[in-house]
């Protein structure tokens, strides 16, 4: 059974959650081939899938590393039911690669807890977040949380509060240069993305609407449930489940305010729900519930994703 499968956090079980994705992606790309017409495009798409996988990746490595879920491969396997159940999030190179920016940048404001150079953590979180913003403005969002991380662990010091800043100016540069030496659209590029709305509108087919429905369920789900349990976690590891659940809101919050809406942009909520998700089965005592609940994910997902082929 799938729950059997992955209670474990085995190799192998890394290694069929990449094969899954790497189906699931080029059936997705089979609806349309005109991007195999040109070497460009193809080395893009593969790059994209490489990115995809190393996502995958930090998902597993954030969530070991920390100790927010137990031996399993459940946050992986989640993470990559949450893509197919949008597969347009597979062809949306931008939020693609912000998500990637943003879980590198969560690997270093969870792991603070630790108080193990805790500056450097707050400078890489910071500019990888700026880094993310490049790619989908509201992004910037998460800066709320490398505020939230320092109140959390290390407000004591003036001087971690001025650090974010420090990144600030370190990504500017870095951004005029490239405006300058590489391609001045870049500016345009990035200007056209600092728009907010709130047309909810978007749908282009019954199976986006149904699997926004879906997701917002389970989400209510897995957060309710984890924010009720919140105080049963070990007092040392409350702050990180704290992080993981205001991360999830800030994702929300992304989505919400960006401008040219679709589902692909949830994509920043997959991490801190699939960590979520994994605390909720890992809570299921019965074997039976835990296979149900979970091979119900499953199916809906696939159901929607060939729903959308």
């Amino acid at each position: 059974m799938i729950a059997s499968l992955f209670n474990k956090s085995r190799p192998i079980n890394y290694v069929l959650i990449s094969l899954l994705l790497i189906v699931f992606y080029f059936l997705y790309l089979t609806k349309d081939f005109s991007w195999t017409e040109y070497y460009f495009t193809i080395v893009q798409k593969t790059g994209l899938l490489l990115v995809l996988i190393a996502s995958l990746f930090l998902v597993r490595f954030i969530t070991k590393r920390n100790g927010l879920s137990k031996d399993n491969s459940y946050a992986a396997f989640l993470f990559f039911i949450f893509l197919i159940l949008f597969p347009t999030t597979l062809v949306n190179s931008n939020i693609i690669l912000a998500n990637f920016f943003l879980l590198l940048a969560l690997r270093r404001l969870i792991s603070m807890q630790s108080l193990v150079t805790p500056k450097e953590k707050i400078f890489d979180a910071s500019f990888w977040i700026f880094v993310a913003s490049l790619f989908h403005f509201w992004c910037i969002l998460f800066l709320i949380l490398v505020f939230i991380s320092i109140v959390f662990h290390v407000s004591r010091d003036y001087r971690n509060w001025l650090i974010p800043f420090i990144a600030f100016f370190a990504v500017l540069v870095l951004f005029i240069l490239a405006v300058l030496l590489i391609d001045r659209n870049l500016l345009g590029f990035v200007a056209d993305k600092i728009q907010i709305s709130f047309d909810f509108t978007y749908f282009e087919n019954t199976f986006q609407n149904i699997a926004l429905a879906f997701f917002s369920s389970v989400a209510v789900l897995f957060f309710a449930t984890q924010v009720l349990a919140l105080q049963n976690r070990p007092l040392n590891m409350q702050s990180s489940y704290k992080k993981i659940l205001f991360t999830f809101l800030l994702g929300v919050a992304v989505y919400v305010l960006s401008a040219s809406k679709n589902n692909s942009f949830l994509m920043v909520t997959f991490f801190p729900l699939s960590v979520l998700g994994t605390n909720f089965l890992e809570g299921l005592d019965n074997k039976w519930v835990k296979e149900s609940v979970l091979g119900g994910l499953v199916l809906i997902s696939l159901i929607i994703f060939f729903g959308q082929l």
